[in-house]
């Protein structure tokens, strides 16, 4: 899909893709869990822990800066990532309202 195609939709559809992005890696989602389980860490750290290569790492932690789902701090050399509870709070709310849908007690169609 192009990017001048995303008008087309509503501002929930665009937002509940890009959410969505996040979890079609699982390098991401390991990232997020290790970042939830130490509440901070440096990307030295993920490396140790997830085994991926540092550029590798350093790619996906740039996504989920990008979407808003991290927030990291320079400390030295080093920069010390942690998760943007505020932002997490929205994605977890909007995905949450899409997600918690049903289908009504229709006929099954096919």
């Amino acid at each position: 899909m192009g990017l001048t195609k995303t008008e087309m939709f509503t501002d929930q559809q665009n937002q509940i893709s890009v959410f969505a992005k996040v979890f079609g890696h699982p390098a991401r989602v390991a990232i997020l869990q290790q970042l939830f389980k130490t509440d901070t860490c440096y990307c030295g750290d993920l490396v140790n822990e997830i085994g991926l290569t540092q550029p590798t790492i350093s790619q996906h932690l740039k996504e989920l800066k990008h979407l808003g789902l991290i927030k990291g701090n320079v400390e030295g050399t080093s920069v010390c990532y942690c998760i943007d509870t505020e932002n997490w709070t929205k994605m977890k709310a909007a995905m949450l309202q899409f997600l918690n849908q049903d289908i009504s007690n229709k006929e099954d169609c096919c």
